[in-house]
């Protein structure tokens, strides 16, 4: 999953940046208003996080100009206004939920789940594909009904191609939600990164969803033709 951050407080974007990437996202950062609307109209985000006041432009205006080009990325307002009118007016103005600081970060990341959850449609926590199950919000993946163990890199790639199931997903994509850097067309980080989340959820001969590679095309996830 791929999340903006804009936010002109050094330690506090720092702080949300390092949560995030640390819960398997990939994050893209910013301290300025103009420069984060470009960064939100230019790329697809799963979630984009806004602190209102901000240089060059603020929050609620870059959220205007972003839904004025037809975007609907899930946006959290980040703010120190707590006043129950200022919310109101932020929501009003087509944000899709509201943050006051000072917060806690397991609250934030919560919260951002939920809205990328609401950009795949999601409306439980939970998804499965064959004898494969994730609970997105407790990040527990089970397999045949035996919890297995992965970084977080690895659910991340595997949320992304479970919710993509049975649709191939290129390389490309990998790179873009997944990574914070894309890698050279010479790497192998996608490669790597497949192998070891087939590794993780390898439980016996008789698993019954697969990670096919579709050569010069990309992955997908789907139950085995056995």
């Amino acid at each position: 999953m791929r999340v903006l951050v804009v936010e002109d407080t050094v330690q506090i974007r720092k702080s949300v940046v390092r949560a995030l990437r640390a819960s398997g996202y990939r994050v893209d950062e910013s301290g300025d208003g103009e420069e984060g609307l470009w960064l939100a109209e230019e790329n697809d985000y799963d979630v984009a996080i806004l602190d209102i006041m901000l240089p060059g432009i603020d929050g609620r205006e870059a959220l205007k100009r972003l839904r004025g080009s037809g975007k609907d990325t899930p946006v959290l307002f980040l703010t120190a206004l707590d006043a129950i009118e200022d919310r109101v007016e932020g929501l009003r103005m087509g944000a899709d939920d509201y943050l006051v600081k000072p917060f806690v970060i397991d609250e934030l990341l919560a919260r951002v789940e939920a809205l990328s959850r609401r950009r795949y449609q999601q409306c439980v926590s939970t998804v499965s594909v064959g004898d494969l199950e994730m609970d997105r919000s407790a990040r527990i993946v089970t397999r045949g009904g035996k919890e297995l163990t992965m970084s977080p890199q690895s659910f991340a790639l595997l949320e992304y191609l479970m919710l993509r199931s049975g649709q191939v997903v290129t390389r490309g994509e990998i790179e873009e939600k997944i990574y914070d850097e894309l890698a050279s067309p010479m790497s192998n980080v996608v490669e790597k990164a497949v192998y070891l989340l087939r590794k993780a959820i390898s439980v016996d001969e008789n698993d019954v969803t697969t990670i096919q590679t579709r050569r010069g095309m990309g992955y997908v996830l789907k139950e085995s033709d056995r």
